[in-house]
């Protein structure tokens, strides 16, 4: 996340916090796309896609390239590894946050196609009615 993580919880309380903001996230851009997709008749595919990339990119960032970075980087001295884990708000749970936020955007983004959409109704708008 691109914001001060202080106020968020650690382990799996954090997570279900970044997962809730990524949720939100999804679920407003999905809304975004949509109104610009409809205008541009784009598929609904084009529209899921954009919003949860985009989601990622705006939520799930920061924490995915720390996560990625301390598993591949070749991190020389003691000292190095302790000023780069300071940066990061709880490192232990690191991989629970990033599950959690891609997790979340994918969850606010497939709400949101559900509401826009008509796909919980029982006949699709596109059909003509039965009725004689």
């Amino acid at each position: 996340m691109n914001y001060d993580q202080a106020w968020m919880g650690y382990g799996w309380i954090g997570g279900v916090e970044a997962g809730a903001i990524s949720l939100a996230v999804g679920f407003v851009l999905y809304l975004l796309f949509h109104g610009l997709g409809r205008r541009n008749g784009w598929s609904d595919a084009r529209q899921i896609g954009w919003a949860y990339l985009l989601a990622l990119v705006l939520t799930a960032r920061v924490d995915a390239w720390n996560l990625f970075y301390f598993n591949y980087a070749r991190l020389q001295s003691l000292q190095l590894l302790r000023a780069k884990l300071a940066e990061v708000h709880d490192p232990d749970g690191i991989g629970t946050r990033v599950l959690c936020e891609l997790l979340g955007a994918a969850l606010g983004v497939f709400v949101a196609w559900v509401l826009c959409g008509r796909h919980w109704r029982r006949q699709p708008p596109d059909r003509p009615s039965e009725r004689p």
